[in-house]
């Protein structure tokens, strides 16, 4: 089996960011929810059987009381706050596993999973859907034959 991991803060930053605004008949933003979930259920469609996506609650983690300088929600646009929760919903709804990532942040529950799915024999490979460099740790290094 494969597991496909994704970084939900990172997907949504970047259909926030990539997509003209849309908004629902209540006049909240909701393209980058759209575009994100397009593009899970295209994963789905095209064979993936096993998603997890990891979001992020809070900007702020327990990394801001260790370096003040660490990155803060500050000057996010409201209109991509408001779509986390909204992200959430519509995703479990679809049947999707959601990790909604309080204390930690959502690199932290996919590092998690890539551990615990490491240990389960179960599963042959874990891709990881971030270009987030941290998580480059979770990938094993193999050593050569020569």
């Amino acid at each position: 089996m494969e597991i496909h991991l994704v970084d939900g803060t990172y997907e949504l930053f970047r259909h926030y960011y990539a997509l003209p605004s849309a908004r629902d008949v209540n006049g909240r933003e909701v393209a980058a929810v759209r575009g994100v979930v397009a593009s899970v259920l295209g994963m789905i469609k095209e064979g993936a059987t096993h998603v997890a996506v990891a979001t992020d609650h809070l900007i702020e983690s327990f990394r801001n009381d260790l370096w003040p300088d660490y990155k803060t929600s500050d000057g996010i646009d409201p209109d991509l706050l408001t779509q986390f929760p909204l992200l959430e919903e519509v995703l479990l709804a679809a049947g999707v596993v959601v990790w909604p990532i309080v204390e930690f942040e959502a690199d932290d529950a996919l590092a998690a999973a890539v551990v615990a799915a490491a240990a389960d024999k179960r599963v042959d490979r874990v891709i990881i859907c971030t270009p987030d460099k941290d998580l480059a740790q979770c990938v094993p290094v193999r050593e050569s034959s020569s």
